[in-house]
């Protein structure tokens, strides 16, 4: 029979714990959701969150005061883990949580150097309805 107790006493190594000072912020605010996502420099995902993932439900995930809780609560997450404490901001979308979601960095603790909109524009638009036949 073969010895196990060395193989359970085999040391795993520890993973070096990555910092990320600087970042992004996304937001994407819907009329029905938003969105909340920080990155790093390059893009790659930290951390996200929404209201929908908050407990909100309804018609309550549009609301400011749910994408405030959301930036919050990706926010302690992505500065306890990381070390965030800076990020460029990127909003995207209509809705209400705009404003709320970067105020709510800032409570946090993490400074907002730029903010950017990147909402889609139509250019062309949509086909017009076809002409009325008499």
């Amino acid at each position: 029979m073969a010895d196990t107790s060395n193989n359970t006493a085999v040391a795993k190594k520890k993973k070096a714990k990555r910092s990320v000072p600087a970042g992004q912020l996304h937001v994407q605010a819907s009329f029905n959701n938003t969105i909340v996502t920080l990155t790093d420099s390059q893009g790659g995902a930290l951390a996200a969150s929404s209201a929908g993932a908050c407990g909100f439900r309804g018609s309550k995930k549009g609301t400011a005061y749910a994408a405030q809780v959301a930036a919050e609560k990706a926010g302690t997450i992505a500065k306890q883990a990381y070390g965030l404490s800076r990020v460029n901001v990127f909003v995207k979308g209509v809705g209400l949580g705009r404003d709320a979601a970067i105020r709510a960095m800032q409570t946090v603790g993490i400074g907002v150097e730029s903010i950017v909109d990147v909402t889609g524009v139509p250019h062309g638009g949509v086909r017009p309805k076809k002409s009325r036949r008499v």
